[in-house]
């Protein structure tokens, strides 16, 4: 039965599809070295890699039904990592509340989910930075620079590498005076598209890298039909800066709902 009487929301839906396209295309033989494995449930997924320090590989998300909720909770509970369970703040606070005690999760932190439609016209890139769209001989710099950039182990390359030149993705690559400096990810199905993998390497920050790669990719978008972009960040903290949703909010995107992070048990 669902928990809640609201249904899941595309912007929910469009992050799943992503998670799930990525296991689905990483090569078997990767995945079974560092244990990266994704169960589709629902509407939405439970994703684990331990060797993963960000909670967005060691999750569930996307669900508000309790049998699917108990079903990802079951398998994520076999696998190592930090391990969370997000759910959106509206459905926290009311029937689930009961069932996030019984499993004993522990609030930790939340990221904020915003969307905006796809704009009129391409936007305009300025400044010192340059985008490009990875080809696939830039793989192996695009799996690196994403790792250098989230501070991920270096044997987590191959992960972001194999989403270069996939169907339905667009992997871009920042430059700065011929440099490459950062990346940005888009997934794209049915006029849908999530935004990922946005980082820059930590010499080459606040030169507007970010910024030109929203835009980059938001203009991607546009030239593929897409008509609904969403995004996620850590929720912002009235103390403490948060450069990513300044970058994302300037661009056009707007706050739609809180998405709380729930950890599991050792």
């Amino acid at each position: 039965m669902s928990i809640s009487s609201d249904r899941i929301s595309w912007e929910e839906i469009i992050e799943a599809k992503a998670f799930i396209d990525m296991a689905r295309i990483t090569p078997q033989p990767f995945k079974d070295s560092v244990e990266f494995t994704c169960m589709p449930v629902g509407t939405g997924c439970a994703i684990s890699l331990p060797a993963a320090p960000a909670v967005g590989l060691n999750r569930i998300f996307a669900l508000n039904d309790r049998d699917e909720l108990n079903l990802a909770f079951e398998w994520l509970k076999t696998k190592t990592g930090r391990r969370h369970v997000q759910i959106r703040e509206t459905f926290a606070a009311n029937e689930l509340r009961g069932w996030i005690l019984d499993q004993g999760l522990v609030e930790n932190g939340a990221w904020m989910k915003l969307t905006q439609p796809a704009p009129s016209a391409p936007l305009a890139i300025e400044g010192p930075v340059h985008t490009r769209l990875a080809g696939i001989d830039d793989a192996p710099i695009f799996g690196r620079l994403m790792c250098a950039g989230f501070g991920f182990p270096t044997e987590l390359e191959p992960l972001w590498s194999c989403l270069v030149g996939k169907k339905g993705w667009a992997c871009f690559i920042a430059e700065l005076e011929g440099t490459a400096i950062g990346t940005g990810a888009m997934f794209m199905e049915d006029g849908c598209a999530w935004l990922g993998g946005g980082t820059t390497h930590a010499e080459y920050r606040n030169r507007g890298a970010q910024k030109a790669l929203i835009n980059a990719r938001l203009n991607e978008g546009l030239a593929q039909g897409v008509s609904l972009f969403a995004v996620e960040t850590a929720e912002p903290q009235e103390d403490q800066p948060n450069i990513s949703f300044a970058n994302l909010t300037k661009a056009g995107f707007k706050p739609t709902y809180i998405r709380k992070n729930y950890l599991l048990p050792n």
